[in-house]
């Protein structure tokens, strides 16, 4: 019979998430000798506590990965580096080209850039960027899918459909994670395989995402930094890790203010 109390037991898978980074929900029942339902009510409760994070199967350490953040917290940060990040991505856009524009920032940014031109089809899964071109003389399409509430994003079956059915000039892709060995990641396998298609369905993927998302990891990985044909940041980050960046992929250090 087991005597341990639920609050012991929780203890117990604090201290085993943080020492490994993650747990799966089969093997804390096996060594806990409780129902896997029983684990699951308490995965719940230490993530409503601020302990862990769920995932698909189990949990993961808060501090092994980079969650997504809510829209309003990201508009606001490193504002100056996402537009002229963006600005440079302009100049490799050419006449008449389709474009898938990932969610996020800075592709909304690029939107903004895009918005007098004429010439351009801008395919999108995020609704804001949507919104940015609702005036404009462009093509734009949406995806459609799930919507991700105070993300604006599209995701789920539909959207994968969606870009399994098409073929497009180029992808800007967002990164909410970047690491050197990792590549790029994301918050969740859902979003992962999203970017994965728009890749699948681009002759060119353009990664753009300032210094900040650098030497981090999210939950699950989008795509090697070498299968990249460009990647688009600012200057602020570590000159180390750049050099590093650059031996995988073409590497544009757009000047930021003050540097």
């Amino acid at each position: 019979m087991n005597t341990m109390s639920p609050s012991q037991r929780r203890e117990k898978i604090i201290s085993h998430v943080n020492e490994t980074g993650k747990v799966d929900i089969e093997q804390l029942s096996e060594m806990f000798k409780v129902s896997q339902m029983t684990i699951r009510r308490d995965l719940v409760q230490l993530e409503q506590d601020g302990k862990l994070i769920r995932t698909h199967g189990g949990a993961v350490s808060p501090r092994s990965l980079t969650l997504e953040t809510p829209y309003l917290n990201k508009e606001t940060k490193n504002v100056i580096e996402k537009r002229n990040i963006s600005k440079k991505a302009v100049e490799f856009i050419p006449n008449e080209a389709s474009i898938l524009l990932d969610s996020g920032t800075t592709t909304l940014e690029l939107a903004r850039q895009l918005v007098n031109r004429k010439d351009l089809t801008i395919i999108t899964n995020d609704i804001k960027i949507a919104s940015e071109l609702v005036d404009s003389s462009l093509k734009v399409i949406v995806t459609g899918g799930d919507l991700q509430n105070n993300v604006g994003a599209l995701f789920g079956a539909q959207t994968q459909e969606f870009l399994r059915g098409i073929h497009v000039d180029m992808f800007f892709l967002g990164a909410h994670a970047i690491d050197i060995q990792a590549g790029v990641t994301a918050p969740t396998l859902e979003k992962a395989l999203v970017k994965k298609l728009m890749m699948e369905a681009a002759e060119e993927t353009w990664l753009l995402a300032d210094s900040s998302k650098i030497n981090h990891k999210a939950f699950s990985k989008v795509s090697s930094l070498a299968d990249l044909n460009g990647f688009i940041t600012d200057n602020r980050g570590n000159k180390e890790d750049y050099a590093l960046i650059e031996q995988q992929v073409k590497t544009y250090q757009i000047e930021s203010e003050g540097h």
